[in-house]
């Protein structure tokens, strides 16, 4: 089973996260989930963003460090939106990860991303903060990069489908979402 990290939304780490470690574990997996806000949440996506401005990415990708320092090189990366983001900034720190797992968003690709490397993205189509017009050229780049790539877009759904505290929330888009998770995860 995989040592997996995975990081919390714009938000900050709620129930979304915590019963996604839960389901991971229940199914053998080591997962952390980080809380990169150090217990403050933000109770809308303003107020999470404002939270996100007043540490710091630079802050924020520094505490992800930290918390997963006592994971193997192999741990899977993996985050929600915004974690998305700080997963792929880890990323190049860590070139054996066993696997990628960007849930609601796309996040750059380093330069030094191992050829073969399994990448799943689960984004919502359309989706306000991975429009197709910068999903397109990204999914090139990933094939140019020779990354082991899924995509799965779940059509006419919100951004955070999979989180039920959530207007967005799909029950069918996320147990679709989950279910490729643990196909993806117990390939590794």
């Amino acid at each position: 089973m995989a040592a997996i990290a995975l990081f919390h939304s714009v938000y900050g780490l709620r129930s979304l996260e915590r019963d996604a470690a839960a389901r991971l574990r229940a199914a053998g997996h080591q997962v952390v989930t980080p809380d990169l806000y150090e217990g403050r949440v933000g109770g809308t996506l303003e107020k999470g963003f404002a939270l996100r401005k007043e540490i710091g990415w630079a802050e924020l990708c520094g505490r992800a460090e930290k918390a997963i320092a006592d994971l193997p090189s192999s741990a899977v990366l993996g985050g929600f939106s915004m974690g998305a983001g700080v997963a792929a900034s880890l990323w190049p720190g860590r070139p054996q990860a066993a696997g990628i797992l960007l849930l609601h968003g796309i996040a750059e690709i380093p330069a030094n991303a191992r050829e073969g490397i399994p990448l799943q993205v689960h984004l919502a189509d359309p989706d306000q903060f991975a429009p197709a017009d910068e999903v397109a050229p990204w999914r090139a780049h990933a094939a140019r990069a020779a990354i082991s790539l899924e995509v799965f877009l779940y059509p006419g759904v919100g951004h955070l489908y999979t989180d039920p505290s959530l207007p967005d929330y799909d029950a069918k888009a996320a147990e679709a979402t989950w279910s490729r998770v643990d196909t993806f995860l117990a390939a590794l």
